[in-house]
């Protein structure tokens, strides 16, 4: 009886190892931080920006993790970001009205996800090579409409400023909406048929379609998910700078992917962590400040989340092997 309630112990500790050695990575990180910079990391005004800063990188990194899950990859997320915040800006000095901008520039989002999706189900391009077409696609388009320069919106003056991007109390309202969709997408992937249906075609896609799932139905779903995800970030990120920039979204691609990995979402798909990725990309998100809070020269960043990426994904699939 006893071995029995050992082994009982011994697996249930097994099923969280991944999340383990990823609590005990944050740690480190932020621990060293505190070591070699205790003059930023241990005042509350570095986590604040965190705050502010890291969400809008992490809603993609949300998105994204659906789309690993179903064993595909989306690269034209940035340049969706860039679009949506785009439309959004115009639309709003053009009308003057908050909800047909926010209409408008989710909308855009669904209809870039859709067309990836339909590349994807109904063409079979293979997705990494669909959505890096779209993203050099959406980039140009964006630069073209935009005649390359930047727009600067007075949304501070509005209502929903309050509701985007000031704080509440001494939390910024982005964490809020970070935390929040952090939660349904987490209730969505593992508590809501959708999420079965994701992780299903992920691990065998042949298999999900004998026992009755819409496996177009549901890439394209992701795909459009994915795309608001990215409209939603080029919106925040419209309110916290309050100017539209042609550039707006470069520099996210590699960070995006890196918060999912370091996270534990497999690149092969059927598995995932949502709350991982809550915590790797806040992870990721801290490394520039934290290395150059400790003297080194920023260049160190890359080389840093390399690292970080290694060693996380090596942790994981051990673990899966042993599993």
């Amino acid at each position: 009886m006893d071995n029995l309630e050992k082994n009982s112990k011994f697996k249930k500790f097994s099923q969280y190892k991944s999340q383990i050695a990823l609590l005990i990575m944050t740690v480190s990180v932020f621990g060293l931080f505190m070591i070699t910079s205790p003059e930023v990391f241990f005042k509350g005004r570095i986590y604040q920006a965190f705050l502010s800063t890291v969400p809008i990188m992490g809603l993609m990194a949300l998105g994204l993790t659906f789309v690993l899950a179903m064993g595909e990859i989306d690269l034209s997320f940035p340049s969706t970001m860039a679009l949506s915040g785009f439309i959004f800006t115009s639309t709003f000095q053009a009308t003057g009205s908050v909800i047909l901008a926010l209409i408008y520039s989710l909308l855009s989002g669904v209809i870039v996800g859709f067309i990836n999706g339909t590349l994807v189900t109904s063409i079979g391009i293979p997705s990494i090579v669909a959505t890096l077409g779209m993203q050099f696609l959406i980039r140009g388009f964006s630069n073209i409409i935009s005649n390359g320069l930047a727009k600067t919106v007075a949304l501070d003056k509005t209502i929903s400023y309050k509701i985007f991007a000031e704080k509440l109390g001494v939390i910024p309202v982005q964490s809020i909406w970070f935390i929040g969709i952090t939660i349904f997408f987490y209730f969505l992937l593992f508590r809501h048929r959708f999420g079965e249906h994701v992780l299903f075609i992920g691990d065998n896609r042949e298999a999900a379609r004998m026992m009755g799932v819409n496996v177009n139905r549901v890439k394209i779903m992701v795909f459009i998910l994915m795309g608001i995800m990215a409209s939603f970030a080029g919106i925040l990120s419209c309110y916290r700078m309050r100017t539209w920039w042609p550039t707006m979204g470069e520099g996210y691609i590699m960070m995006v992917m890196a918060a999912a990995f370091v996270g534990g979402t497999s690149m092969f798909g059927g598995e995932a962590s949502i709350e991982g990725t809550f915590i790797g990309s806040f992870v990721i998100g801290s490394l520039e400040a934290g290395i150059v809070a400790a003297g080194l020269s920023g260049f160190w960043t890359q080389f840093v989340c390399g690292v970080l990426i290694l060693a996380s994904v090596t942790i994981h699939t051990l673990v899966k092997r042993r599993k």
